[in-house]
């Protein structure tokens, strides 16, 4: 354990610490996946539409994105443990909120909050483990994470499923979110008696103006496209769209002013101008939209068109989480050159494993034993281009950057997940509503997701030909340091 600074408190038990520090990103990934599960009961229910139900998934998401970076910069301006907790705060009472949410129009705006707490607490457990843990401790800490959102990853899809054929006390889908409650009381009650307080780790006020910038660029993306189909898609959506360029131009602007000036941006732009870490990026954004996709279209071609119980509909996709923290293992153990080749081969496998399930689907042939087996080969493939891809960011780009980049993917993934969700979550409505057999509708979102992973593939490539730092020690000395470890500011 590292000391803390003098007059602090006695440092309080390593593993208790841990673990008040794990369940965040825990919740944080479950509450990303768990509502998937629950929208057919919730249309059922509430009455939702369709687009209601995509803003009831991707509310949640681009809450999360828009708030992400700002959340972090928050952490080093007022101190990692005090943001921790109010997020977790947050967070828990937008889960209250969900739970007993009378309409879908206060489900959503509940949602929405919910995000909003994630995106706050969330980036504080990488600092609360570099502040709390030292050496091999760091490294063990570190991979303890990536497990924690694997697993939060499972929850969401499997015991969402669970706890909705339950239905506790009547509770039906609502159960989802009523039971973060008593998780997030017990986590801000142990994070006050357990986390170290830390002092501020930056002077400089916030960019406010960057975050509403990048604020407004993300919400003009994505709310056309997630309300443009049930509305018609009338002149505002188009507008918000066309918007969007300019707005993202202005912020990134306004953050190389910033910089010029000797201020603190809110985000490093300049850096991801680099080939390697744009194409790396916009691979890892591609790739999350198609999982994300697949999360939501699932949901409704085994619910509705199969008749799958929630449950049974949630278990179906845990071995593609399964194999996806495989991967991970897997890639740590390539020689260099392969991690490098790595994001594009695993590219190809995830689109493979679509392009089968659109083939199985489209004809009908796709038994539940047939459909598990092709989502495990499709989260190798995804496990294979993500922990490869972490692996290239983190020895392409200055470490200075690490904080910048961690943020971005981050960012970039969930902005990718919630356009996924608008984009295909709509192609597969429409097909579901002119064609009379779901599995055609499914088998077509099937061959959609196997191009946009080719295309992801072609991104991949091109990111594995970086012109490498000479002050990257991983690759100077021929050593495999696991990427994780120095995005969190390991060394």
């Amino acid at each position: 354990m590292t000391h803390l600074p003098h007059g602090a408190r006695r440092a309080p038990p390593v593993l208790p610490v841990l673990a008040v520090l794990l369940i965040v990103p825990f919740m944080a990934q479950a509450d990303a996946t768990i509502a998937n599960v629950a929208t057919p009961s919730i249309r059922d229910d509430l009455g939702a539409s369709g687009s209601v139900l995509e803003l009831v998934v991707g509310g949640y998401l681009i809450a999360f994105a828009a708030v992400l970076i700002t959340g972090a910069r928050l952490g080093q301006t007022y101190g990692y443990r005090r943001i921790l907790l109010l997020g977790v705060g947050l967070f828990t009472l937008a889960s209250l909120l969900c739970g007993v949410a009378p309409t879908a129009f206060t489900l959503v705006l509940a949602r929405i909050l919910q995000g909003v707490g994630a995106a706050l607490m969330f980036p504080q457990t990488l600092t609360g483990i570099q502040l709390a843990f030292g050496g091999r401790e760091r490294v063990r800490a570190i991979g303890l994470y990536a497990i924690a959102l694997s697993a939060g990853a499972i929850v969401g899809q499997s015991a969402g499923g669970l706890l909705i054929s339950a239905d506790l006390a009547g509770t039906q889908w609502r159960a989802v979110f009523l039971v973060n409650v008593p998780i997030g009381l017990l986590v801000v009650w142990a994070g006050l008696r357990l986390l170290p307080a830390d002092a501020p780790r930056t002077t400089r006020r916030l960019d406010v103006i960057g975050v509403a910038a990048l604020s407004a660029a993300l919400l003009l993306v994505v709310v056309p496209l997630v309300v443009g189909r049930d509305v018609g898609w009338p002149v505002w959506t188009w507008a918000c769209l066309a918007a969007a360029g300019p707005v993202s131009a202005g912020f990134v602007h306004l953050q190389r002013r910033i910089a010029a000036r000797g201020g603190e941006p809110l985000l490093a732009v300049d850096v991801l101008r680099r080939p390697a870490i744009s194409w790396a990026l916009l691979t890892l954004m591609i790739v999350n939209g198609t999982y994300y996709a697949l999360l939501f279209t699932v949901a409704q071609y085994l619910q509705q068109g199969l008749r799958f119980s929630a449950s049974a509909s949630g278990l179906t996709l845990v071995p593609w989480v399964a194999a996806f923290g495989l991967a991970g293992q897997i890639v740590r153990r390539l020689p260099l050159g392969a991690v490098r080749r790595a994001p594009a081969a695993g590219c190809v496998v995830l689109g493979v494993a679509y392009c089968v399930i659109a083939a199985v689907t489209f004809t009908g042939h796709a038994g539940e034993p047939l459909l598990m087996a092709l989502f495990g080969l499709g989260g190798l493939g995804q496990g294979l281009q993500f922990s490869a891809l972490i692996e290239h960011l983190a020895a392409t780009a200055p470490g200075r950057y690490a904080a910048d980049i961690s943020g971005v993917s981050a960012t970039l993934m969930t902005v990718g997940g919630t356009v996924g969700i608008a984009v295909f979550g709509t192609l597969y409505l429409a097909l579901a509503d002119v064609m009379t057999d779901p599995s055609r509708a499914f088998g077509v979102i099937g061959a959609a997701l196997a191009l946009a992973c080719f295309i992801a593939g072609l991104a991949a490539h091109r990111a594995s030909r970086p012109v490498l730092p000479a002050t990257d020690a991983r690759y100077a000395s021929g050593r495999h340091v696991p990427a994780h470890h120095e995005l969190a500011g390991g060394r």
